[in-house]
């Protein structure tokens, strides 16, 4: 039975007219039943498009969706809840669209998968674009998936009616919409090969109606065959070029950026040949420990004596999976050897010696076989007597008070000792992140971080995403009050999901690298300082266990019972805005 609205035209199916058109807002008694004609008999399907469409992103290995479910997707989350019923996904629901795409991110940051996020039409969809704007400048395989209104209302201006196929094009590198007439498990082949092989955003955008036809093809799609193996071996010119400068450099350092974190053993192997510095970009953070012989720390702003140090001195640069930005500062001027699959990265921001294209992994294990006779010197001692010059500075930095909170210096210096080993660390942006990034003594943690785009919020959400792909780890976000006050509400999904996240959240009440900006620039401090719940008890209040320091001796225990905690947990600790 169907009705059709006699204001706008709107049709309704269903045995009752809607008490409210959705279109025009009129009452029901202004829809006029439409005579029903006799169907022929066909044949009984028992999946629906979403239902294909769903599974083909189950057969391509998503594991994860974080989204909100709402009026223009309930097909396809219907499609979603029957699969996470039978074991065969995963589903987060979320509190604000923003932080699912950060999610997502974050989950493909951690494992190199892509995850999806779900979101309805209108504000939902929009909602996502600054996390999948992430994604996309960091290189990170996303699916979006997005509900839209009826498509006979698109057009003159409905309710919640957004472009989203115009909205999407920047963000995504492939973008379509499901019709009635698509190949619908394609189309998902489609989406996800893309955002694997382009390491970006594929998108979908599915009207309401479309959500729950039958299937023309109950058959669901699958990546075999569709996915090349991207194991590609440098050419042998480069090497040649490469390892000629490799094997008369004298002072060699390596440098490997976040395109690494999967290729590690085979790096390490060829610095403990070379026995030279291995210095990491920030996003890299973590991929060589910091108390290893070797390992020089964090390179550029949020960097360490140590790692400039190194890099400066160098008479060759081996770079690994890195992408020259502003922040890390890559010498320009020293002869460079850059290494990476993707051919547009090398040479991207200015001309290097040799550019070389190939797998990360195998381009270093080449590298190490065809090493003979270097001259690279051992710099172990040299690493040695520098890491302990910056560590007696990193003292007396943490020696330093105000009366005003603790020292970003204090505070890392403890959580290096405190954090697991075998933790996943998230982290925000502002001086806290640029703290964590010089003074925190890394045991290996994989680090996530908003790293192109920079945005403010993305720490929380991340930990929601760190946790999801690996719920057996402990998971530590680290924030200021600036950005965990963009994504107060995740704290209740953590609860929710009983996530094991450890917050540890630094409170100067202000947006402190903000009014850092304002000092250096000459102009004023203006509008920076915050107004802030008390964190530790609105982590109560939420169903979490909360904590605040105020004192050093109050932050080893309360980070050690956090940790402790089953469950989420916040520390809020108190902290100067001006010892960073």
């Amino acid at each position: 039975m169907a009705w059709k609205c006699n204001v706008c035209g709107y049709i309704h199916e269903g045995d009752e007219p809607p008490e409210t058109c959705p279109v025009c807002g009129v009452p029901a008694s202004e829809f006029t039943e439409i005579p029903a004609e006799t169907p022929a008999a066909a044949p009984a399907i028992e999946q629906n498009v979403s239902d294909v469409m769903v599974q083909t992103m189950i057969n391509w290995g998503v594991t994860h969706v974080f989204g909100m479910v709402g009026h223009s997707n309930l097909g396809l989350a219907d499609a979603i809840r029957k699969q996470c019923e039978a074991g065969q996904l995963n589903y987060i629901g979320i509190r604000h669209e923003g932080a699912a795409s950060f999610a997502a991110s974050a989950f493909g940051k951690l494992t190199g998968k892509p995850a999806a996020c779900l979101s309805i039409a209108g504000p939902g969809a929009t909602n996502l674009l600054t996390g999948l704007w992430d994604a996309r400048m960091d290189r990170i395989p996303v699916l979006a998936l997005t509900g839209q209104i009826d498509t006979q209302v698109l057009g003159p201006g409905a309710f919640q009616e957004v472009d989203l196929a115009a909205a999407f094009s920047s963000v995504a590198c492939w973008s379509q919409t499901v019709l009635d007439t698509s190949n619908h498990a394609e189309l998902m082949n489609l989406a996800l090969k893309n955002a694997i092989l382009q390491r970006d955003v594929g998108h979908l955008i599915f009207p309401n109606e479309v959500q729950t036809l039958p299937a023309p093809s109950p058959t669901a799609g699958r990546p075999e065959g569709r996915l090349p193996n991207l194991e590609t071996a440098p050419p042998k010119a480069a090497v040649d070029q490469a390892m000629a400068l490799l094997n008369q450099a004298e002072r060699p350092a390596i440098i490997v950026g976040h395109g690494a974190r999967f290729k590690m053993p085979a790096i390490r192997t060829l610095a403990n040949e070379l026995n030279c510095p291995v210095i990491t970009t920030f996003k890299a953070k973590g991929l060589i420990r910091d108390d290893d012989p070797l390992g020089c720390g964090v390179l550029g702003r949020s960097g360490t004596l140590v790692s400039a140090h190194f890099m400066n001195g160098a008479d060759l640069l081996v770079v690994f999976g890195a992408s020259f930005s502003q922040h890390t500062g890559i010498n320009p001027d020293l002869p460079t050897i850059q290494v990476d699959l993707d051919p547009i990265t090398l040479g991207k921001f200015h001309p290097v010696t040799v550019p070389v294209v190939g797998e990360i992994g195998m381009t270093a294990e080449l590298f190490h076989q065809r090493l003979a006779s270097p001259a690279a010197t051992d710099r172990r001692r040299e690493i040695a007597d520098k890491k302990a010059e910056w560590k007696a500075e990193k003292a007396n930095r943490a020696a330093k008070h105000q009366d005003r909170g603790l020292n970003s210096a204090e505070i890392f210096e403890a959580l290096g000792a405190l954090i697991p080993e075998n933790a996943v660390i998230a982290v925000d942006v502002g001086n806290n992140t640029y703290s964590f990034g010089r003074y925190f003594e890394s045991k290996g943690q994989p680090v996530l971080m908003s790293g192109y785009l920079g945005s403010i919020g993305f720490g929380y959400p991340a930990a929601l995403g760190a946790w999801a792909a690996a719920p057996d780890r402990p998971i530590v976000a680290i924030t200021g009050d600036g950005g965990f006050g963009q994504y107060l509400g995740e704290l209740c999904t953590a609860v929710k999901y009983n996530m094991n996240i450890t917050h540890i959240l630094l409170n100067n009440h202000e947006l402190g690298k903000i009014s850092l900006e304002q000092v250096t620039a000459h102009i004023p401090v203006w509008e920076t300082g915050l107004s802030n719940p008390r964190f530790a008890e609105f982590a109560e209040i939420c169903g979490a266990k909360g904590f605040k320091v105020e004192t050093r001796s109050q932050l080893a225990d309360a980070v050690g019972a956090a940790l402790a905690v089953e469950g989420p947990a916040l520390v809020e600790i108190i902290c100067d805005p001006e010892l960073i």
